[in-house]
């Protein structure tokens, strides 16, 4: 039992079901977020309200953020796995398979990563009381920070990273999963495509919108 938990194989499966649980999650959260662009604060302020006293909100957080701890921990592990599987590098380089995004997908999950931890600075900690800031009106902290030019920035470029680590993700998700067959791989791919593209679109139009509009 030890040996199977300890494979790689198992832990690219945990890596791949927690990541389609925060695929999921991330169109809950879009969804929410989108009352940022109304005129009236209070649709948000109840909802972020909602979710911070919900007893089964609370326990969902706790989830939510085993399921990033998992997917982040298992993602590390597998990286450095294959980087003590090839300890040398070659001299004469061969063309290989692995797409772009494949290879990079760790340096991906840093950047998302880092900014995260700026995001839940500015949110997620200020409701648990950790970080100074009004945990009843996170509609107007929200759109202090869209205001900023830098933050603006970094918010865009971190969805621009998180796009492309989405399209990658979503389609070797359901191949970990075993869904790998020549008939339902293109949908899964066409799937994965819209989705990286429609999701972090989505989110960046809201700063957008309040940076230029509110």
């Amino acid at each position: 039992m030890r040996r199977f938990f300890g494979s790689s194989v198992t832990k690219k499966l945990v890596m791949a079901l927690a990541g389609l649980f925060l695929i999921t999650f991330l169109i809950v959260h879009l969804t929410i977020n989108l009352f940022l662009l109304s005129d009236d604060p209070d649709p948000f302020n109840k909802a972020a309200h909602f979710m911070a006293s919900n007893p089964l909100i609370k326990i969902f957080e706790v989830v939510l953020m085993g399921g990033f701890l998992i997917h982040i921990i298992c993602g590390v592990i597998l990286q450095i796995q294959n980087w003590m599987a090839r300890p040398k590098r070659y001299k004469v380089t061969y063309p290989s398979q692995t797409s772009f995004f494949s290879k990079y997908m760790i340096y991906l999950g840093i950047i998302i990563l880092i900014f995260l931890f700026l995001h839940f600075m500015n949110f997620f900690f200020i409701k648990l009381g950790w970080v100074e800031g009004d945990h009843e009106n996170f509609y107007g902290i929200a759109h202090d920070l869209f205001h900023m030019p830098q933050y603006l920035v970094i918010y865009l470029f971190s969805f621009l990273i998180l796009a492309f680590h989405l399209n990658h993700a979503f389609q070797s998700a359901f191949q970990t999963l075993g869904l790998n067959h020549a008939k339902y791989t293109p949908v899964i791919k066409g799937i994965g495509l819209v989705y990286s593209i429609v999701v972090p679109v989505g989110y960046s139009i809201i700063p957008i919108v309040i940076y230029f509009f509110k």
